[in-house]
């Protein structure tokens, strides 16, 4: 799938430096900045607008969009899309975002590089569909069945969508893998003034073409020119024979299925290849722990009233800080147990029953208490609610 990013192209179609758009497109703009050159997806409520803009703006900058049947058919039409040599991207929200579960697995099982951004709603089934909730975290991690490493982000502010639907492009290409952009509906409705960053502040990542040898090329094993667990990506038409198949696989790309070996080998190197660098791939805010004896653990629009629950606890003599996660997997296991060691009390307020909780409370390992702050129903916390638990009602 032939596609030559240009910038000049893509600065006209976005249009204004400065602009004031919802956080949906956002996520359009984002994709189309980082080069994305190919768009399956099928609407959905509150994501359609992602689909709406890249059906816009995709072909103007020369890339393809192409709705679906399904969202079924959406991602493979993406993991397609990327082994032809594109980068590509979905949106979806919760349904579609479990329809997507078996080709999630199926694209970390061949390390195709693809982007799925999910505007999470209200579940389980159908729920509230236009309302926001953080009720697929754990999905994004734990979803699709094996064994993998998942990288995902949690913007909480429309610029951030922008940017961190650029970095999913990167990490994407870097590690050959798929990466979730775990927005919201609140954000992803909500409209706020971005920044487009300029050409030269933009650090992409492109797609690493095998160059080695066609008769002594191995698909599926170490990066044959550089030190990576990383392997170089023979994108189809290229001349490479390859044999893409979600079955344990040697490292010639052929079923293994009956080799305990093979399949140990494979699923260790797809998982170590992002644990490894785990620690490099930590995003987070911090503000005010220098001296906090009580900590918000948030992500995502909850962040938002959360930081003005500290503030009013601030003002109130409450030594409270705040600690947001930007990647929530992999998740900051390092940060948490250190600021567990530092704080009495840490609270874990989230659009859902308790999801982000579960690991803060594994690696938190008894250091302090942690408090579940759940709220439900497609209606955001309310700072003054999240003030209660500071005081402890």
């Amino acid at each position: 799938m032939k596609y030559t990013r240009d910038p000049e192209l893509i600065r006209k179609v976005l249009g204004k430096k400065v602009q004031f758009i919802l956080g949906d497109m956002a996520c359009v703009y984002g994709g189309i900045l980082a080069g994305c050159s190919f768009f399956g997806g099928y609407p959905i409520t509150p994501a359609s607008e992602v689909a709406e803009g890249m059906a816009r703006m995709l072909p103007r900058v020369k890339g393809t969009y192409m709705q679906m049947e399904d969202e079924i058919g959406s991602i493979a039409a993406v993991i397609g899309a990327a082994w032809g040599g594109a980068k590509s991207m979905t949106a979806t929200s919760g349904p579609g975002f479990s329809l997507m579960m078996e080709n999630y697995g199926y694209a970390v099982m061949t390390e195709t590089p693809c982007v799925i951004v999910n505007v999470q709603r209200t579940g389980p089934s159908t729920g509230q569909p236009t309302l926001g909730a953080q009720g697929d975290m754990m999905q994004a991690k734990w979803g699709t069945h094996g064994d993998f490493e998942a990288i995902a982000f949690a913007p909480s502010t429309v610029q951030e969508c922008i940017d961190f639907t650029l970095e999913a492009f990167n990490l994407a290409e870097k590690y050959r893998t798929p990466v979730c952009v775990m927005a919201d509906g609140e954000i992803g409705h909500l409209r706020e003034r971005v920044i487009i960053p300029d050409e030269k502040d933009l650090k992409l990542i492109e797609r690493a073409p095998a160059t080695i040898d066609k008769k002594k090329f191995i698909p599926f094993t170490n990066s044959q020119t550089r030190k990576s667990k990383v392997p170089d990506f023979p994108t189809f038409g290229t001349g490479y024979r390859t044999y893409v198949t979600g079955l344990t696989h040697n490292e010639k790309g052929f079923p293994a299925t009956d080799k305990q070996k093979d399949h140990e080998k494979l699923v260790k190197r797809i998982t170590s290849k992002i644990s490894d660098d785990a620690d490099k791939l930590v995003m987070v805010e911090e503000i005010n722990l220098d001296d906090a004896e009580i900590a918000f653990v948030t992500y995502g629009a909850t962040a938002r009233p959360a930081e003005s629950a500290m503030e009013m606890g601030r003002k109130k003599g409450i030594k409270i800080g705040l600690l947001r996660l930007k990647l929530a997997w992999p998740f900051p296991e390092k940060v948490i147990h250190k600021l567990a060691k530092e704080v009495d009390k840490i609270i874990v307020p989230e659009m859902n029953l308790g999801q982000i909780v579960h690991p803060v409370r594994e690696y938190v390992n008894g250091e302090c208490e942690v408090v579940s702050a759940p709220k439900i129903g497609g209606e955001m916390h309310l700072p003054n609610e999240l003030f209660k638990y500071l005081e402890g009602k």
